[in-house]
């Protein structure tokens, strides 16, 4: 029998699981030249895989059939960020800095609408950036610093930029409850654990909706997830229903909403058995302070909120009383209103003077006083002097007050100064033309204006972790008056708050996107 005949050829090329096949697709024109997609087989399959390339194809969508540098979006299915990470970090292939890693559902709701929808954090595997001269696979063994730096969400709300677009109100509002019932009942670790939860959501730029948009996310504990899970499925959670239903709750909500009183006496005040304020104001038996009897004489204009325009009506009455015995001074409007609130419960002013002496720092609140007195503006002071010491260590506590003169007023502020509120309902209700105004003003020296006015910007969480970072991880002490380096044994300078963050190693975060 004759032999058969040898027949030589190439070695066959294995077809490549993880780049796909190239297959010639019928053309059809691109429409959206700015995307050029890649779609992940891993987790997929070649079948699906190929579906949806043809689709998007006709969609008028560029894809490609293998990873190139000119890829800009990367779709994938059924895997973790750290998944595609890992599987591009053996890739030879240099990629765009602004490579994006996206679940299939975006690119599903693009074949719904026909046209690129917009990428939201629901739609993302992980945020990152990539150096521009990065190239996976150069070196697997490498121990050098990855060529990705991945920018996963902060645990400190100093690293996170939250502007007042809360896009999860329903979640932070319930987790606000549960951390202020918590507060009540001075149980602090509880409390803080639901603020950061309460504090991370605000930061998010896109709506939770299901589990799996929580994944990754810091700061959510065990509780915090029941109580997400909860009002995802149910549309609210049974814990912070029944804590408004709460008697003592309820009591002490009420309670606390009087200028002048905290949790003890609101604690002293339940166990007496008082549930109600008309039956406070009624007992001649108990002694309140001068600022409580304050708070319940005005008690009706300070519970109502203060708007922009009232702040800023008051604004003008502290420039002119400030500047009519300093003309040098400074006067910043801080808290709330700083961060671009529209409404508040008071109004924050840092004051301070680069050619003041310490004499006249020390003058100007009093005299300030006796002139709203004069004109009849004052209805309330309680001034504390200052007990700065210049050599003293930043405090070590985050929920530190600081040690400047301030003074905690009620002005009476007429409503015909008030621009777009002159014919304001609480004035016609009441019969009166003015409405009581919660203000604070605090008093430093000017050295010390960057550090007085970070402090006093808030929010509350923003600067719990602010100091809580400096501590943790730059070995710092920081507070209203000073930042210290522990390790140096030296305190650092800064004229603006955007040095302070510089010496922090922080990006800069302005006002507006402090509201954690």
């Amino acid at each position: 029998m004759d032999a058969l005949p040898v027949v030589h050829s190439s070695p066959r090329k294995k077809r490549s699981r993880l780049m796909g096949a190239s297959v010639a697709y019928p053309p059809y024109d691109i429409k959206f030249h700015n995307l050029v997609l890649f779609i992940l087989e891993k987790k997929m399959g070649s079948s699906r895989r190929a579906f949806l390339m043809e689709l998007a194809r006709r969609k008028g969508f560029r894809v490609e059939d293998e990873l190139s540098d000119s890829i800009t979006h990367i779709v994938a299915e059924n895997n973790t960020g750290s998944e595609v990470l890992e599987w591009l970090q053996v890739q030879d292939i240099k990629i765009s800095s602004q490579l994006e890693l996206l679940d299939v559902s975006w690119l599903v709701e693009c074949m719904r609408a026909g046209n690129p929808v917009v990428i939201t954090g629901k739609h993302q595997l992980v945020s990152y950036t990539v150096k521009s001269d990065a190239s996976f696979g150069s070196n697997p063994g490498s121990q050098n610093t990855p060529p990705l730096a991945i920018k996963k969400i902060s645990q400190y709300a100093c690293q996170r930029r939250t502007s007042l677009n809360n896009c999860n109100h329903i979640f932070t509002d319930a987790l606000d409850i549960l951390a202020e019932n918590h507060e009540f009942r001075e149980n602090e670790v509880s409390c803080v654990a639901f603020m950061r939860a309460a504090s991370v959501l605000k930061s998010l730029p896109f709506t939770i909706i299901s589990m799996k948009d929580t994944k990754g996310i810091p700061c959510l504990g065990d509780k915090a997830k029941c109580v997400i899970e909860e009002i995802i499925e149910d549309g609210e959670s049974s814990e912070v229903k029944a804590i408004l239903n709460d008697e003592r709750y309820q009591s002490f909500k009420l309670f606390t909403s009087v200028f002048g009183v905290g949790l003890k006496t609101s604690e002293k005040w339940f166990r007496m058995g008082f549930r109600t304020l008309n039956k406070i104001m009624s007992d001649k038996t108990l002694k309140l302070t001068r600022m409580q009897k304050a708070g319940f004489l005005y008690y009706e204009d300070l519970v109502s909120c203060v708007a922009k325009a009232e702040a800023d009506a008051v604004s003008v009455l502290v420039q002119e009383a400030v500047w009519a015995f300093l003309p040098d001074a400074m006067v910043t409007m801080t808290g709330g209103f700083r961060r671009g609130k529209k409404l508040g419960h008071d109004v924050d002013f840092l004051i301070t003077s680069p050619g003041a002496t310490e004499e006249e720092e020390q003058q100007l609140l009093p005299k300030v006083i006796n002139f709203w007195e004069r004109k009849g503006l004052l209805l309330y002071h309680d001034l504390v002097e200052s007990t700065f010491e210049k050599l003293k260590l930043p405090s070590r506590k985050v929920d530190a007050l600081d040690h400047f003169q301030k003074c905690f007023l009620i002005l009476k502020l007429h409503l015909q100064h008030v621009n777009g509120v002159g014919n304001s309902k609480t004035g016609q209700q009441e019969g009166k033309n003015w409405k009581a105004i919660r203000v604070d003003l605090v008093m430093c020296p000017y050295e010390r204006r960057a550090f007085a006015l970070l402090g006093w910007t808030g929010s509350r969480q923003f600067e719990r972790d602010l100091r809580r970072f400096a501590t943790h991880e730059r070995k710092m002490m920081l507070d209203n008056h000073a930042l210290y380096d522990k390790t140096k044994r030296i305190f650092l300078k800064a004229e603006s708050e955007e040095e302070i963050f510089a010496h922090l190693g922080l990006d800069y975060i302005d006002p507006w996107e402090r509201n954690a």
